[in-house]
């Protein structure tokens, strides 16, 4: 992962304008969702990805988790 850093300016409709190499390194397109969020002074954007492409994200991850012997 690398790091980009970018100063923007806030349109007089509170608008930005999401840099050309940002989008490009976490693919957003034209016209995508986006989730956002603030947390401690920050802004995040977080691209909403469709249903279809998140298919088969969690293959080959560890399902076992070790349990107390009351929860079985």
């Amino acid at each position: 992962m690398r790091l980009i850093m970018r100063a923007v300016t806030v349109s007089p409709k509170f608008q930005v304008v999401i840099p050309k190499e940002v989008r490009e390194s976490i693919g957003i397109i034209s016209g995508q969702k986006v989730q956002m969020l603030t947390y401690c002074n920050r802004i995040e954007l977080i691209p909403i990805k469709p249903m279809s492409e998140m298919r088969g994200f969690l293959k080959g991850i560890d399902t076992e988790v070790p349990r107390e012997q009351d929860r079985v």
